[in-house]
């Protein structure tokens, strides 16, 4: 899955559920963003391993809620 994508997907189901979505801190290989209550890992990588992306996806249902990536 591209990086960008994940993203923008996150940022999009943030916004209408009220959440903030906010990059915390930069690494060299990773950035840390806040979600609501819930701080994530995201790879600098262009593309993420498709299991890298649904364990983002599922540490994310915390914040957004489950099964928010179907939308």
């Amino acid at each position: 899955m591209k990086r960008d994508e994940l993203l923008r997907r996150v940022a999009r189901v943030a916004r209408r559920r009220g959440v903030v979505w906010r990059l915390e801190r930069q690494g060299a290989n990773h950035e840390v963003w806040i979600c609501g209550p819930v701080n994530v890992t995201v790879p600098r990588h262009r593309e993420i391993n498709e299991m890298t992306a649904i364990g983002i996806c599922r540490t994310l249902e915390k914040a957004l809620g489950k099964g928010w990536w179907r939308e």
